[in-house]
Protein backbone atom coordinates (compact mmCIF):
# COMPACT_ATOMS: atom_id res chain seq x y z
CA UNK A 1 0.00 0.00 0.00
CA UNK A 2 2.65 2.39 0.42
CA UNK A 3 4.78 1.74 -2.83
CA UNK A 4 1.27 2.91 -4.26
CA UNK A 5 0.87 5.60 -2.56
CA UNK A 6 4.32 6.67 -2.93
CA UNK A 7 3.98 6.10 -6.67
CA UNK A 8 1.01 7.92 -6.59
CA UNK A 9 2.66 10.99 -5.04
CA UNK A 10 5.34 11.17 -7.58
CA UNK A 11 3.17 11.07 -9.97
CA UNK A 12 1.19 13.75 -9.19
CA UNK A 13 3.79 15.79 -8.19
CA UNK A 14 5.79 14.92 -11.93
CA UNK A 15 5.94 17.56 -14.67
CA UNK A 16 7.29 15.29 -16.90
CA UNK A 17 4.87 14.10 -20.31
CA UNK A 18 2.55 10.92 -19.46
CA UNK A 19 4.17 9.39 -22.31
CA UNK A 20 7.94 9.45 -20.34
CA UNK A 21 6.25 8.09 -17.07
CA UNK A 22 4.50 5.15 -18.87
CA UNK A 23 8.16 4.40 -20.36
CA UNK A 24 9.63 4.43 -16.81
CA UNK A 25 6.71 2.42 -15.08
CA UNK A 26 5.17 0.62 -17.59
CA UNK A 27 1.32 1.09 -19.11
CA UNK A 28 0.38 -2.31 -16.49
CA UNK A 29 1.86 -1.35 -13.67
CA UNK A 30 0.46 2.99 -14.07
CA UNK A 31 -3.20 1.33 -15.04
CA UNK A 32 -2.90 -0.62 -12.33
CA UNK A 33 -2.22 2.25 -9.81
CA UNK A 34 -4.60 4.50 -11.56
CA UNK A 35 -7.60 2.43 -11.14
CA UNK A 36 -6.66 0.72 -7.94
CA UNK A 37 -9.80 3.34 -5.65
CA UNK A 38 -8.48 1.99 -2.02
CA UNK A 39 -5.90 3.65 -2.31
CA UNK A 40 -6.78 6.77 -3.84
CA UNK A 41 -9.63 7.28 -1.82
CA UNK A 42 -9.86 9.33 1.06
CA UNK A 43 -10.85 7.38 4.44
CA UNK A 44 -14.69 9.07 4.39
CA UNK A 45 -14.94 7.49 0.97
CA UNK A 46 -13.94 3.96 1.71
CA UNK A 47 -16.31 1.70 4.32
CA UNK A 48 -13.84 -0.26 5.31
CA UNK A 49 -12.47 2.53 7.32
CA UNK A 50 -15.00 2.08 10.35
CA UNK A 51 -16.31 -1.26 9.53
CA UNK A 52 -14.58 -3.14 12.70
CA UNK A 53 -17.04 -0.25 14.86
CA UNK A 54 -19.64 -1.40 12.68
CA UNK A 55 -19.35 -4.74 10.39
CA UNK A 56 -23.06 -5.29 9.92
CA UNK A 57 -24.14 -2.42 8.49
CA UNK A 58 -27.21 -2.33 5.88
CA UNK A 59 -27.16 1.35 4.79
CA UNK A 60 -23.87 3.83 3.59
CA UNK A 61 -25.12 7.36 4.26
CA UNK A 62 -22.62 9.06 2.92
CA UNK A 63 -23.54 13.40 3.34
CA UNK A 64 -21.54 15.36 2.06
CA UNK A 65 -20.89 19.27 0.40
CA UNK A 66 -21.26 20.04 -3.52
CA UNK A 67 -18.02 18.80 -4.80
CA UNK A 68 -17.25 16.57 -2.03
CA UNK A 69 -16.45 13.42 -4.10
CA UNK A 70 -19.98 11.51 -3.30
CA UNK A 71 -20.60 10.46 -6.68
CA UNK A 72 -17.26 9.08 -7.09
CA UNK A 73 -17.36 7.29 -3.81
CA UNK A 74 -20.78 5.89 -5.34
CA UNK A 75 -19.95 4.59 -8.80
CA UNK A 76 -16.40 3.53 -7.09
CA UNK A 77 -18.29 1.09 -4.68
CA UNK A 78 -20.51 -0.43 -6.95
CA UNK A 79 -17.47 -1.10 -9.50
CA UNK A 80 -15.37 -2.40 -6.76
CA UNK A 81 -18.84 -4.67 -5.96
CA UNK A 82 -19.69 -5.63 -8.88
CA UNK A 83 -15.91 -6.73 -10.13
CA UNK A 84 -15.89 -8.95 -6.78
CA UNK A 85 -12.98 -6.57 -5.33
CA UNK A 86 -11.30 -7.31 -2.24
CA UNK A 87 -11.51 -5.64 0.68
CA UNK A 88 -14.63 -4.13 -0.29
CA UNK A 89 -16.55 -7.60 -1.83
CA UNK A 90 -15.14 -10.76 -1.57
CA UNK A 91 -17.54 -12.05 -4.61
CA UNK A 92 -19.20 -10.13 -7.35
CA UNK A 93 -22.55 -8.50 -7.04
CA UNK A 94 -25.29 -10.26 -9.29
CA UNK A 95 -28.26 -7.54 -9.76
CA UNK A 96 -27.63 -3.43 -8.73
CA UNK A 97 -30.49 -0.62 -8.37
CA UNK A 98 -29.15 2.69 -9.97
CA UNK A 99 -31.77 5.21 -8.49
CA UNK A 100 -31.70 9.33 -8.93
CA UNK A 101 -34.22 12.01 -8.35
CA UNK A 102 -35.06 11.71 -12.21
CA UNK A 103 -33.95 9.01 -14.97
CA UNK A 104 -31.82 11.82 -16.96
CA UNK A 105 -29.95 12.90 -13.49
CA UNK A 106 -29.43 8.97 -13.14
CA UNK A 107 -27.78 8.78 -16.93
CA UNK A 108 -26.37 12.35 -17.27
CA UNK A 109 -24.86 11.70 -13.19
CA UNK A 110 -24.36 8.20 -11.81
CA UNK A 111 -23.67 6.67 -15.54
CA UNK A 112 -22.75 9.00 -17.54
CA UNK A 113 -21.31 11.90 -15.85
CA UNK A 114 -17.63 12.82 -15.38
CA UNK A 115 -17.28 11.07 -11.63
CA UNK A 116 -19.72 8.45 -13.32
CA UNK A 117 -19.60 4.45 -13.40
CA UNK A 118 -18.49 4.53 -17.38
CA UNK A 119 -15.71 6.94 -16.35
CA UNK A 120 -14.04 5.17 -12.83
CA UNK A 121 -13.48 1.98 -14.92
CA UNK A 122 -10.53 0.63 -16.78
CA UNK A 123 -11.36 -0.17 -20.48
CA UNK A 124 -11.10 -3.74 -20.19
CA UNK A 125 -13.52 -4.04 -17.13
CA UNK A 126 -16.32 -1.39 -18.15
CA UNK A 127 -19.80 -2.62 -18.43
CA UNK A 128 -21.68 -1.52 -21.27
CA UNK A 129 -24.49 0.86 -21.36
CA UNK A 130 -27.95 -0.90 -23.17
CA UNK A 131 -29.54 3.13 -23.29
CA UNK A 132 -32.76 1.31 -24.66
CA UNK A 133 -32.81 -0.88 -21.88
CA UNK A 134 -31.55 1.35 -19.34
CA UNK A 135 -29.36 -1.25 -18.12
CA UNK A 136 -25.52 -1.01 -17.29
CA UNK A 137 -23.81 -5.06 -18.35
CA UNK A 138 -20.74 -6.01 -17.12
CA UNK A 139 -18.28 -8.49 -18.84
CA UNK A 140 -18.77 -10.59 -15.83
CA UNK A 141 -22.36 -10.69 -16.13
CA UNK A 142 -23.44 -8.05 -13.10
CA UNK A 143 -26.25 -6.19 -14.33
CA UNK A 144 -27.39 -2.52 -13.26
CA UNK A 145 -30.67 -1.39 -14.22
CA UNK A 146 -31.16 2.39 -13.74
CA UNK A 147 -34.58 3.57 -11.83
CA UNK A 148 -36.09 7.00 -11.15
CA UNK A 149 -37.34 7.99 -7.66
CA UNK A 150 -39.97 9.63 -9.83
CA UNK A 151 -41.72 6.29 -10.19
CA UNK A 152 -41.55 3.84 -7.12
CA UNK A 153 -43.72 1.76 -8.37
CA UNK A 154 -41.32 0.75 -10.87
CA UNK A 155 -38.78 -1.10 -8.24
CA UNK A 156 -41.83 -3.72 -7.64
CA UNK A 157 -41.13 -7.05 -9.06
CA UNK A 158 -36.84 -6.79 -9.19
CA UNK A 159 -34.62 -8.24 -6.85
CA UNK A 160 -31.03 -6.72 -5.80
CA UNK A 161 -28.09 -7.53 -3.99
CA UNK A 162 -27.08 -3.76 -3.75
CA UNK A 163 -28.44 -0.48 -4.81
CA UNK A 164 -26.82 2.94 -5.12
CA UNK A 165 -29.28 6.09 -4.09
CA UNK A 166 -28.01 9.06 -5.55
CA UNK A 167 -29.46 12.42 -3.71
CA UNK A 168 -31.81 11.15 -1.82
CA UNK A 169 -32.53 14.13 -0.35
CA UNK A 170 -34.09 15.66 -3.49
CA UNK A 171 -36.00 12.86 -4.29
CA UNK A 172 -39.89 13.25 -5.01
CA UNK A 173 -41.55 10.52 -3.44
CA UNK A 174 -38.97 9.71 -0.91
CA UNK A 175 -40.57 7.61 1.06
CA UNK A 176 -42.33 5.90 -1.19
CA UNK A 177 -39.33 5.12 -3.36
CA UNK A 178 -36.93 4.15 -0.02
CA UNK A 179 -39.77 1.67 0.23
CA UNK A 180 -40.15 0.05 -2.26
CA UNK A 181 -36.27 -0.96 -2.39
CA UNK A 182 -36.52 -2.35 0.86
CA UNK A 183 -38.75 -5.14 -0.72
CA UNK A 184 -36.04 -5.16 -3.23
CA UNK A 185 -33.16 -5.54 -1.58
CA UNK A 186 -33.04 -9.63 -1.21
CA UNK A 187 -30.40 -11.34 -2.85
CA UNK A 188 -26.89 -12.14 -1.51
CA UNK A 189 -26.68 -13.16 1.90
CA UNK A 190 -26.38 -8.77 3.35
CA UNK A 191 -27.75 -6.68 0.50
CA UNK A 192 -27.15 -2.85 1.45
CA UNK A 193 -27.40 0.44 -0.47
CA UNK A 194 -25.00 3.72 -0.65
CA UNK A 195 -26.70 7.08 -0.11
CA UNK A 196 -24.44 9.53 -1.45
CA UNK A 197 -27.03 12.97 -1.00
CA UNK A 198 -26.46 17.15 0.29
CA UNK A 199 -28.08 16.90 3.55
CA UNK A 200 -31.29 18.39 4.01
CA UNK A 201 -33.61 17.86 7.03
CA UNK A 202 -36.14 15.44 5.44
CA UNK A 203 -37.81 12.81 8.21
CA UNK A 204 -36.30 9.90 6.13
CA UNK A 205 -32.87 11.34 6.90
CA UNK A 206 -33.55 11.50 10.04
CA UNK A 207 -34.74 8.53 10.72
CA UNK A 208 -31.42 6.50 8.94
CA UNK A 209 -29.07 8.44 11.43
CA UNK A 210 -31.09 6.56 14.32
CA UNK A 211 -30.86 3.26 12.75
CA UNK A 212 -28.21 1.02 14.35
CA UNK A 213 -27.46 -0.42 10.92
CA UNK A 214 -26.83 2.55 9.12
CA UNK A 215 -22.89 3.88 8.88
CA UNK A 216 -22.61 7.35 8.62
CA UNK A 217 -19.76 9.31 6.34
CA UNK A 218 -18.88 12.94 6.18
CA UNK A 219 -17.23 14.92 3.56
CA UNK A 220 -16.96 18.68 3.03
CA UNK A 221 -16.51 20.40 -0.13
CA UNK A 222 -12.94 21.45 0.98
CA UNK A 223 -11.98 17.83 1.43
CA UNK A 224 -12.06 17.77 -2.36
CA UNK A 225 -10.75 21.03 -3.22
CA UNK A 226 -7.52 19.77 -4.78
CA UNK A 227 -9.69 18.71 -7.84
CA UNK A 228 -11.87 21.73 -7.64
CA UNK A 229 -11.47 25.39 -9.42
CA UNK A 230 -10.26 27.36 -6.60
CA UNK A 231 -12.50 29.84 -8.17
CA UNK A 232 -15.67 28.00 -7.23
CA UNK A 233 -14.17 27.62 -3.13
CA UNK A 234 -13.18 31.02 -2.75
CA UNK A 235 -16.70 31.80 -4.33
CA UNK A 236 -18.70 29.53 -2.48
CA UNK A 237 -16.92 30.79 0.75
CA UNK A 238 -17.29 34.36 0.18
CA UNK A 239 -21.36 34.28 -0.69
CA UNK A 240 -22.14 31.44 1.93
CA UNK A 241 -19.86 30.56 4.43
CA UNK A 242 -20.93 30.92 7.93
CA UNK A 243 -24.48 30.79 7.19
CA UNK A 244 -26.92 27.89 7.22
CA UNK A 245 -27.16 27.03 3.94
CA UNK A 246 -23.66 26.88 3.64
CA UNK A 247 -23.32 24.70 6.49
CA UNK A 248 -25.26 22.48 4.40
CA UNK A 249 -24.05 22.81 0.77
CA UNK A 250 -20.39 23.24 2.09
CA UNK A 251 -19.92 21.65 5.34
CA UNK A 252 -22.48 18.66 4.56
CA UNK A 253 -23.91 18.90 7.88
CA UNK A 254 -27.78 18.16 8.17
CA UNK A 255 -29.03 21.60 9.78
CA UNK A 256 -32.45 21.58 11.56
CA UNK A 257 -34.92 24.73 10.25
CA UNK A 258 -34.87 27.93 11.72
CA UNK A 259 -37.59 27.51 14.63
CA UNK A 260 -38.31 31.27 13.93
CA UNK A 261 -38.21 30.84 9.82
CA UNK A 262 -41.78 32.16 8.32
CA UNK A 263 -41.90 28.88 6.26
CA UNK A 264 -41.13 25.43 8.76
CA UNK A 265 -40.22 22.31 7.05
CA UNK A 266 -42.28 20.46 9.79
CA UNK A 267 -45.20 22.07 8.37
CA UNK A 268 -44.81 20.86 4.91
CA UNK A 269 -43.77 17.65 5.84
CA UNK A 270 -46.61 16.87 7.88
CA UNK A 271 -49.55 18.06 5.21
CA UNK A 272 -47.77 16.38 2.37
CA UNK A 273 -49.15 13.98 -0.18
CA UNK A 274 -48.38 11.75 -2.97
CA UNK A 275 -51.27 12.52 -5.49
CA UNK A 276 -53.50 15.46 -5.56
CA UNK A 277 -57.25 14.88 -5.51
CA UNK A 278 -59.71 16.72 -7.98
CA UNK A 279 -59.04 20.19 -8.75
CA UNK A 280 -61.18 23.09 -9.45
CA UNK A 281 -58.61 25.15 -10.80
CA UNK A 282 -55.47 25.57 -12.03
CA UNK A 283 -52.59 28.02 -12.05
CA UNK A 284 -49.14 28.08 -13.55
CA UNK A 285 -47.10 31.45 -11.70
CA UNK A 286 -44.01 33.14 -12.94
CA UNK A 287 -41.71 35.55 -11.71
CA UNK A 288 -38.87 36.74 -14.02
CA UNK A 289 -35.75 37.71 -14.07
CA UNK A 290 -34.48 40.62 -14.98
CA UNK A 291 -31.91 39.59 -17.24
CA UNK A 292 -30.73 36.10 -18.67
CA UNK A 293 -26.59 36.30 -18.24
CA UNK A 294 -25.13 33.78 -16.08
CA UNK A 295 -25.24 35.99 -13.28
CA UNK A 296 -28.70 36.83 -12.95
CA UNK A 297 -31.74 35.33 -11.10
CA UNK A 298 -33.53 32.32 -11.91
CA UNK A 299 -36.57 32.60 -13.71
CA UNK A 300 -39.11 31.46 -10.54
CA UNK A 301 -42.17 28.80 -11.96
CA UNK A 302 -44.59 26.83 -10.12
CA UNK A 303 -48.03 25.18 -10.63
CA UNK A 304 -50.68 24.86 -8.07
CA UNK A 305 -54.54 24.49 -8.13
CA UNK A 306 -57.18 24.37 -5.61
CA UNK A 307 -58.83 21.21 -4.88
CA UNK A 308 -62.69 20.90 -4.37
CA UNK A 309 -61.79 20.53 -0.64
CA UNK A 310 -60.70 24.16 -0.20
CA UNK A 311 -56.84 23.88 -0.19
CA UNK A 312 -53.83 24.08 -2.35
CA UNK A 313 -51.91 21.73 -4.08
CA UNK A 314 -48.63 22.51 -5.04
CA UNK A 315 -47.85 20.25 -8.12
CA UNK A 316 -44.71 21.26 -10.03
CA UNK A 317 -41.41 23.35 -9.65
CA UNK A 318 -40.20 24.13 -13.27
CA UNK A 319 -37.50 27.25 -12.09
CA UNK A 320 -35.39 27.71 -14.92
CA UNK A 321 -32.06 28.90 -13.90
CA UNK A 322 -30.25 31.36 -17.09
CA UNK A 323 -33.54 31.88 -18.51
CA UNK A 324 -34.08 33.65 -21.88
CA UNK A 325 -37.62 35.45 -22.19
CA UNK A 326 -38.30 33.40 -24.60
CA UNK A 327 -37.36 30.12 -22.97
CA UNK A 328 -38.49 30.45 -19.84
CA UNK A 329 -42.32 31.96 -21.41
CA UNK A 330 -41.99 28.50 -23.24
CA UNK A 331 -41.93 26.67 -20.33
CA UNK A 332 -44.31 28.24 -18.52
CA UNK A 333 -46.85 27.84 -21.22
CA UNK A 334 -46.03 24.20 -21.92
CA UNK A 335 -46.74 24.05 -18.14
CA UNK A 336 -50.01 25.77 -18.50
CA UNK A 337 -51.15 23.03 -21.28
CA UNK A 338 -49.63 20.00 -19.79
CA UNK A 339 -51.76 20.78 -16.28
CA UNK A 340 -54.66 22.35 -18.57
CA UNK A 341 -53.94 25.32 -16.39
CA UNK A 342 -57.21 28.30 -16.04
CA UNK A 343 -54.47 31.39 -15.61
CA UNK A 344 -51.05 32.08 -16.07
CA UNK A 345 -50.19 34.73 -13.93
CA UNK A 346 -47.02 36.95 -14.42
CA UNK A 347 -45.41 39.19 -12.66
CA UNK A 348 -44.41 42.66 -14.26
CA UNK A 349 -43.04 44.57 -12.20
CA UNK A 350 -39.32 44.10 -14.42
CA UNK A 351 -40.87 43.73 -17.79
CA UNK A 352 -43.80 45.51 -18.16
CA UNK A 353 -45.73 45.30 -21.43
CA UNK A 354 -42.98 43.04 -22.87
CA UNK A 355 -43.81 40.53 -20.89
CA UNK A 356 -47.87 39.97 -22.24
CA UNK A 357 -46.40 40.44 -25.76
CA UNK A 358 -43.24 37.21 -25.23
CA UNK A 359 -46.58 35.21 -24.01
CA UNK A 360 -48.95 36.33 -27.10
CA UNK A 361 -46.20 35.77 -29.33
CA UNK A 362 -46.11 32.47 -28.41
CA UNK A 363 -49.57 31.60 -27.80
CA UNK A 364 -52.10 33.92 -27.74
CA UNK A 365 -55.02 31.55 -26.42
CA UNK A 366 -53.31 31.81 -22.96
CA UNK A 367 -55.38 33.34 -20.02
CA UNK A 368 -52.82 35.50 -19.58
CA UNK A 369 -52.89 37.96 -16.17
CA UNK A 370 -50.37 40.38 -15.23
CA UNK A 371 -49.30 40.77 -11.32
CA UNK A 372 -47.66 43.52 -9.82
CA UNK A 373 -45.84 43.30 -6.56
CA UNK A 374 -46.67 46.79 -4.58
CA UNK A 375 -45.32 45.39 -1.01
CA UNK A 376 -42.19 43.57 0.15
CA UNK A 377 -41.77 40.17 -0.54
CA UNK A 378 -41.77 39.04 3.13
CA UNK A 379 -45.01 41.24 3.80
CA UNK A 380 -46.50 39.04 0.47
CA UNK A 381 -45.47 36.35 1.93
CA UNK A 382 -46.74 36.17 5.27
CA UNK A 383 -50.26 35.49 4.09
CA UNK A 384 -49.24 32.63 2.56
CA UNK A 385 -46.93 31.47 4.70
CA UNK A 386 -50.21 31.48 7.55
CA UNK A 387 -52.09 29.26 5.16
CA UNK A 388 -49.16 26.91 5.07
CA UNK A 389 -49.48 27.22 9.23
CA UNK A 390 -53.26 26.41 9.13
CA UNK A 391 -52.80 23.05 7.03
CA UNK A 392 -54.45 24.80 4.12
CA UNK A 393 -51.42 24.06 1.64
CA UNK A 394 -50.22 20.42 0.90
CA UNK A 395 -47.31 19.90 -1.81
CA UNK A 396 -47.48 17.14 -4.28
CA UNK A 397 -44.38 14.95 -3.48
CA UNK A 398 -40.97 16.88 -2.44
CA UNK A 399 -40.12 19.63 -4.08
CA UNK A 400 -36.80 20.00 -2.40
CA UNK A 401 -35.15 23.35 -4.10
CA UNK A 402 -38.06 25.20 -3.44
CA UNK A 403 -38.83 23.43 -0.13
CA UNK A 404 -34.92 24.46 0.47
CA UNK A 405 -35.03 27.84 -0.59
CA UNK A 406 -38.55 28.18 1.93
CA UNK A 407 -36.79 27.77 4.49
CA UNK A 408 -34.37 30.07 3.96
CA UNK A 409 -35.91 32.76 2.67
CA UNK A 410 -35.64 35.26 5.54
CA UNK A 411 -32.11 34.71 5.21
CA UNK A 412 -32.06 35.19 1.11
CA UNK A 413 -33.81 38.45 1.55
CA UNK A 414 -31.98 39.92 4.28
CA UNK A 415 -28.74 39.25 2.77
CA UNK A 416 -29.06 40.45 -0.87
CA UNK A 417 -27.05 36.81 -1.86
CA UNK A 418 -29.99 35.63 -3.90
CA UNK A 419 -33.32 35.93 -4.91
CA UNK A 420 -36.21 33.68 -4.00
CA UNK A 421 -37.62 33.46 -7.01
CA UNK A 422 -39.03 29.68 -6.27
CA UNK A 423 -40.75 31.40 -3.23
CA UNK A 424 -41.73 34.55 -5.24
CA UNK A 425 -43.74 32.11 -7.73
CA UNK A 426 -45.46 30.30 -4.93
CA UNK A 427 -46.91 33.14 -3.37
CA UNK A 428 -48.19 34.54 -6.59
CA UNK A 429 -50.12 30.82 -7.32
CA UNK A 430 -50.64 30.45 -4.26
CA UNK A 431 -52.24 34.67 -3.75
CA UNK A 432 -54.13 33.79 -6.72
CA UNK A 433 -56.22 30.58 -5.58
CA UNK A 434 -56.53 31.18 -1.80
CA UNK A 435 -56.37 34.88 -1.45
CA UNK A 436 -57.64 36.73 -4.93
CA UNK A 437 -61.60 36.66 -6.17
CA UNK A 438 -61.87 34.54 -8.90
CA UNK A 439 -62.18 36.68 -11.60
CA UNK A 440 -61.99 35.77 -15.53
CA UNK A 441 -58.70 36.15 -16.94
CA UNK A 442 -58.39 38.03 -20.41
CA UNK A 443 -57.12 36.11 -22.98
CA UNK A 444 -53.05 37.40 -24.06
CA UNK A 445 -53.07 40.07 -26.83
CA UNK A 446 -50.45 41.71 -28.26
CA UNK A 447 -50.07 45.27 -27.12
Amino acid sequence: MHCVRNLQNALMRCERPTGEILEVIGRENFSRVFYDWPSWARDDQLPDAVLEQQPDWQTWLLMGGRGAGKTRTGAEWVRQRALGRLPIASEPATRIALIGPTMAEVRSVMVEGISGLLSVHAPHERPTFLKSLNQLVWPNGAIAQMYSAEEPDSLRGPQFDLAWCDELAKWRFVNETWDMLQFALRLGSNPQAIITTTPRPVPLLKKLLKDETTLLSHAATHANAAFLAPAFISTIERQYGGSRLGRQEINGELIEDNPNALFQRHQIEKTRIAKAPELVRIVVAVDPPVSSHKASNACGIICAGLGADGRAYVLDDATMQKAKPAGWAARAIGLYHARSADRLVVEINQGGEMVQTIIAGIDQSIAFKPARATRAKHLRAEPVAALYEQERVSHVGALPQLEDEMCVFEQRIRTGRASPDRVDALVWAITELMLNPATPAPRVSVI
